[in-house]
């Protein structure tokens, strides 16, 4: 049997008499740490303990001590052994976790000490039912970080750890936030401080008993959460007009402008301006989820919930055993695996290419639409004929230019646009990213004869096509220049 018990955040006078009476009784005691006021306490009674401080010593990483710790305990379970954690057994102590894991509860018990929070409670005044979040400093991302929380800190061990946390945190809060640093909270000689966040690895009195308090940050911009706020108030009736008057279908264009607008930042690489433009594109997404909410059909959450499920769905060879090495047959898994679910779910398809939402701009559903028929091996077999078959529609849009016939001349313009993006597709190159490519380069030459214009005081329409045409040469050459000095 297993004893495990918990030391409480100060000395001795704090535990239960059980607890007292167990570790005083025990002829097996062993101490997680000696770094704690009651192990101090217990050696004053005469009260004999082993601890596991020197692993400290010899391991770098947490997780290997408490591996190293819980494998030791569990060696002895066959004896009356008592093994004791600072503060309450189950809150932040994964050595607790790992051998409780290991065993049936018959075979451990569990005597509670008080555990730090309840101090921290007392001594910040908090009201737990309020809400508050505990979160281990050595390990936690900001991922875990709720500001709109109150949220607690623990196993600040030291200024490295200290500085890392900080980092951490100044992903989601200011650099300027007020936080509380409490050390020895429970002892005679506790210390609490509010301090800036980025004072936090500068504190000389941070060691092992050291805490960091969050207060709720209610004005915090970063978390997705204050996003679904806002949408919420512009659409209630004390909300934005505008925003009130809008449906799905007027929201259609904007979505679609702002998925241009993102293009166009990665095209020109802007990061900063990216992320503004990706936020205006998520803005519209919550927008649209917002109204579902509000019909009863959906909510963002829903949203989140189908895309986390379907990504986990469709890399089997990353959350499950499919083993796939490479990108060509990751695709190949993931068509396979929308076939299924189309079956699973009964969806009819009229045809293969209804696959294609009508909706994509001519260029892209063109290449998408190619792409499905090659599926199925209706296809050239090699690029040649791709090539062959552009040298033909031409040789047919000439002759129908020819014979003045503006029908059949557009008919065959057509046909040689989607010919050309048939070679696209053969080269792997993305049909709307070279056309938008080649309009940028345009629209960067053109903007150099208006400059030229400007130069000689001579409007763009009186400038001779020679004159233009020169212009446009050196307009060109200076971009080979400059690709050179790069």
């Amino acid at each position: 049997m297993i004893k495990i018990v918990g030391l409480g955040a100060g000395d001795l006078e704090l535990l239960t008499l059980k607890a007292y009476q167990i570790l005083k009784d025990t002829q097996h005691l062993y101490l997680r740490t000696a770094h704690h006021p009651a192990a101090k306490s217990l050696e004053q009674k005469g009260i004999d303990f082993i601890s596991f401080d020197k692993l400290y010593e010899n391991k770098d990483d947490f997780s290997d001590i408490y591996e190293e710790i819980a494998a030791q305990i569990l060696e002895l379970k066959e004896k009356e052994v008592v093994y004791a954690v600072p503060g309450h057994p189950l809150v932040a102590e994964d050595s607790v976790q790992l051998i409780t894991n290991q065993l049936d509860q018959s075979e451990y018990e569990i005597i509670a000490g008080p555990s730090f929070l309840d101090v921290i409670f007392a001594r910040l005044n908090l009201d737990p039912i309020a809400g508050f979040k505990v979160i281990d400093g050595l390990n936690f991302t900001s991922r875990d970080l709720e500001p709109q929380t109150a949220t607690i800190v623990s196993q600040v061990y030291n200024q490295s750890i200290a500085s890392e946390i900080k980092l951490e945190l100044m992903k989601i809060y200011d650099d300027q936030f007020k936080i509380k640093v409490l050390r020895g909270i429970g002892l005679k000689d506790e210390e609490i401080i509010e301090v800036p966040l980025y004072k936090l690895d500068r504190l000389d009195l941070i060691d092992h008993l050291t805490t960091v308090y969050l207060p709720p940050d209610q004005t915090n911009p970063t978390q997705f959460n204050k996003l679904i706020e806002i949408m919420e108030i512009l659409r209630s009736d004390d909300g934005c007009p505008w925003d009130q008057e809008q449906d799905y279908d007027s929201l259609k264009k904007h979505v679609i402008e702002e998925t241009y607008e993102v293009i166009e930042r990665i095209e020109i690489e802007d990061h900063f301006g990216l992320a503004e433009e990706l936020g205006d594109l998520l803005l519209q997404i919550v927008f649209l989820a917002q109204l579902g909410k509000e019909d009863g059909y959906f909510d963002i959450y829903n949203v989140v919930t189908a895309i986390v499920e379907k990504m986990i769905r469709r890399h089997p060879h990353v959350f499950g055993e499919v083993e796939v090495e490479t990108a060509e047959g990751v695709l190949e898994n993931w068509e396979k695996i929308k076939k299924e679910e189309k079956e699973i779910n009964g969806a009819k398809q009229s045809s293969l290419l209804s696959e294609v939402p009508i909706e994509f701009p001519a260029l892209l559903q063109a290449q998408k639409i190619q792409a499905k028929a090659a599926e199925v091996g209706f296809d050239w077999p090699d690029i040649s004929g791709a090539l062959s078959k552009v040298e033909e529609e031409f040789l047919e849009l000439k002759a129908e230019i020819k014979e003045d016939n503006f029908l059949r001349i557009e008919e065959e313009l057509g046909d040689l646009l989607f010919a050309v993006v048939n070679v696209a597709r053969f080269l792997d190159l993305d049909a709307e990213t070279n056309l938008r490519e080649a309009i940028n380069k345009f629209k960067k030459r053109f903007k150099y004869l208006e400059e030229q214009s400007e130069e000689i005081e001579e409007e763009l329409v009186d400038i001779s096509l020679a004159k233009l045409e020169q212009l446009w040469i050196e307009s060109k050459e200076l971009e080979e220049g400059v690709g050179k000095n790069v």
